[in-house]
């Protein structure tokens, strides 16, 4: 007899995660999604009246260094290779990101060489500094104060809604300092957008008869569902849950005012607005992401961050000392559980990319489908308990 399995959630986690266990065992598969639509804030559509492809819940660029998963995802939606290219704008002036060599040559106006210019940040670090404990302190000591105020002290604080000091350094170490004039966003040897958008990707995983989607349908509680499923994947906020009985985790949750304009309005895609004063914190022009079509107009999105609320869309998990004392008693509340698992970015409340949401639900279906065959029993996999 075939077994029965509920995925919550139709986004990356949940879509890849249903594909590959129709794919390897004998079961089949209920989505529901409280949304009324697929792939999550991948979310992707054209717009009706200039046909440009949006990327609704902000920028999306797939990228990795693992060729499987690029493979794995062509394999469902065709990529198109793609440079991300992005802009600052502080004091009026542009200067490319990551900071490199013609950032720092701009805006310390000089004509420095890449031996010159790692020297002379060298030089602009605090080394009083030795063991960063905040965002603030790795910045500081690893460009200096002038370049940290420039460029992520403002952005930063309106990103997350805090002092910078607030959060942790990790957050600072992935940002990268190049000592070349490359101003490719990324360095992942596969970078690309998908040619018909991440909608496309999500709806051709789940093109399966044993794949059955539910949209505006949320899940309220493993009691209200009681439906004989042998095996739950959640990939809903891990507080909700558990009806917030640790309280609430913290996320970010974003904003955006549209315009559509005539010709090209930024040249570029992204550009960020380091500056405190400015309300957003940066502006998106979609048909970038789209260089292979040309479009005589375009759409550009502000985009404003603020403190998520009840009923907001959850885009970025704060992971402040509160959140962590919290995220700690809530995986304590899923061990506990059997026939459920929590897996994706706020299942396991943890800032994931794209490809490492695939995956970990690549992974956490040969973990179900190796116990099932050879023990018969559904024990819970965590996802978030591997970090």
């Amino acid at each position: 007899m075939p077994y029965r399995f509920l995925i919550v959630g139709a986004g990356f986690s949940g879509s890849v995660l249903a594909r590959e266990l129709v794919s390897r065992m004998d079961c089949y598969v209920e989505i529901w999604e409280e949304r009324n639509h697929l792939a999550g804030n991948c979310f992707t559509s054209e717009d009706e009246e200039t046909g440009i492809m949006v990327h609704r819940y902000g920028p999306h660029i797939f990228n990795t260094d693992k060729k499987e998963i690029w493979d794995y995802f062509n394999r469902y939606s065709p990529l198109r290779p793609y440079v991300h290219h992005v802009k600052a704008f502080h004091n009026n002036r542009l200067y490319p990101l990551p900071i490199n060599l013609n950032t720092l040559n701009q805006f310390f106006g000089k004509e420095m060489n890449s031996r010159e210019a790692a020297l002379f940040l060298e030089d602009l670090g605090d080394h009083s500094i030795t063991q960063p404990e905040n965002f603030e302190e790795q910045a500081l000591k690893l460009i200096g104060k002038e370049l940290y105020e420039a460029f992520f002290y403002g952005y930063t604080k309106k990103q997350w809604g805090c002092e910078p000091r607030e959060l942790p350094a990790s957050i600072m170490k992935r940002l990268p300092i190049r000592f070349d004039t490359n101003d490719n966003y990324h360095l992942h040897p596969y970078t690309g957008i998908p040619e018909k958008g991440y909608t496309d990707f999500v709806k051709n995983l789940i093109d399966h008869p044993r794949i059955q989607v539910i949209l505006n349908r949320k899940f309220v509680s493993l009691e209200e569902t009681n439906s004989g499923f042998h095996h739950i994947f959640y990939t809903g906020p891990m507080d909700a849950y558990f009806n917030y009985a640790e309280g609430r985790l913290s996320y970010r949750t974003l904003r955006f005012e549209k315009e559509i304009r005539t010709g090209d309005f930024q040249g570029c895609t992204q550009v960020n607005y380091t500056d405190e004063m400015v309300p957003f914190t940066r502006i998106t022009e979609h048909k970038h992401f789209t260089p292979w079509k040309k479009f005589e107009q375009t759409i550009i999105f502000r985009e404003y961050s603020s403190e998520a609320m009840d009923g907001d869309v959850l885009y970025y998990p704060k992971r402040l000392k509160a959140d962590k004392e919290k995220l700690e008693k809530y995986t304590q509340l899923t061990e506990k559980l059997s026939n459920v698992s929590f897996l994706g970015r706020l299942g396991t409340y943890r800032y994931l990319d794209m490809q490492h949401v695939i995956q970990e639900a690549i992974e956490m279906a040969e973990s179900l489908v190796n116990s099932f065959t050879r023990n018969n029993e559904t024990s819970s996999f965590h996802a978030h308990l591997k970090n």
